[in-house]
């Protein structure tokens, strides 16, 4: 009977905080057989986010897409081969936005001449994606990120289409597509604070908040319309900066810039159209360290989405492809 009441104890703390522990993650996971791995990673990420902050943007994103789809299994790293020529790395909400993977390439080349076979690529992103939050933050955002993920073997174009939420989604959407991934709508609120960083390419923005009436501030309208093309295309679509007071720094200013309706997309004014996101969104703007604090757990609490274990996965010798 008490056996039972402690397994009924662990289940319910599962169920209620998606704790990373209930996922066969840890804090630490490879300090006995990879003890460097961490700071190796580190290291690599490093010269990639202070040569070029876009890299940094790009391998928080990569995180975040990462685990979107399949689970955090480094399934968006996978190259397009002839069993497979559409994985999610080609699918429009990857390509050709998205950036980082040759930081990846680097960190894993370096990992695996210290510990051959060891760590695993979905580890590799979760890890840069906390070291480029550390290094664009000015070292205040320190996230524990745990490990022990293994990588996936599927990377799907249409998966990645159906499971990332487009910029344009309102309220509603946001929030039931954060909670098909067990994060509740503040972890949404607050996982949509690292556009304060990065680029956008004109075309995710300028159809639906551009082209017809918005809320968007009239002074940021009249710099992006000058920026933009009225219409888009593959071959004409330049990139602005998401946020144009502190471009190249991980901070609040994003949700200082939503109360200013001086965010891009439709996806980042729609937080201010529920009462409950708008009081986030205010504390997140107004109380000292708040948000790095919040960010720091939901960054952990994505981590654990979709995890592979056991014979789930694998760690590949090389991030791009599959073992055979």
């Amino acid at each position: 009977m008490a056996l039972a009441s402690v397994k009924l104890s662990i289940a319910l703390t599962c169920a209620l905080l998606l704790s990373s522990a209930c996922h066969g993650l840890e804090v630490g996971y490879y300090k006995n057989s990879c003890p460097g791995v961490e700071a190796i990673v580190r290291n690599e990420v490093k010269k990639f986010v202070y040569k070029d902050a876009g890299i940094g943007a790009g391998l928080i994103r990569m995180f975040f897409h990462d685990c979107f789809v399949e689970g955090c299994d480094a399934s968006v790293l996978l190259d397009p081969t002839p069993a497979n020529p559409q994985p999610e790395k080609l699918s429009p909400p990857n390509f050709p936005s998205l950036r980082g993977f040759e930081a990846i390439d680097a960190a894993k080349d370096a990992v695996e001449k210290a510990c051959p076979g060891v760590v695993s690529c979905a580890d590799i992103v979760a890890f840069a994606g906390r070291d480029a939050a550390y290094f664009l933050s000015k070292m205040t955002v320190k996230i524990n990120m745990p490990a022990g993920r293994l990588d996936g073997r599927i990377s799907n174009f249409t998966e990645a289409l159906s499971n990332l939420p487009p910029p344009f989604f309102n309220i509603t959407q946001l929030i039931a597509s954060f909670a098909a991934k067990g994060l509740n709508t503040e972890d949404m609120v607050v996982l949509s604070g690292a556009h304060t960083i990065g680029v956008s390419h004109c075309s995710s923005f300028v159809s639906d908040r551009l082209a017809v009436p918005s809320d968007i501030n009239a002074a940021l309208a009249g710099i992006l319309r000058r920026q933009c093309p009225a219409n888009p295309t593959a071959a004409n679509d330049p990139t602005v900066h998401q946020d144009v007071v502190t471009p190249n720094a991980l901070d609040n200013q994003y949700y200082k810039n939503v109360l200013a309706h001086k965010v891009l997309f439709t996806s980042d004014a729609a937080l201010l159209t529920t009462p409950a996101t708008t009081q986030m969104v205010l504390d997140s703007a107004n109380i000292r360290g708040l948000w790095e604090d919040k960010f720091n757990k939901a960054m952990v609490k994505m981590g654990a989405i979709g995890v592979k274990t056991g014979n789930q996965g694998e760690i590949r010798r090389n991030c791009r492809v599959v073992n055979h």
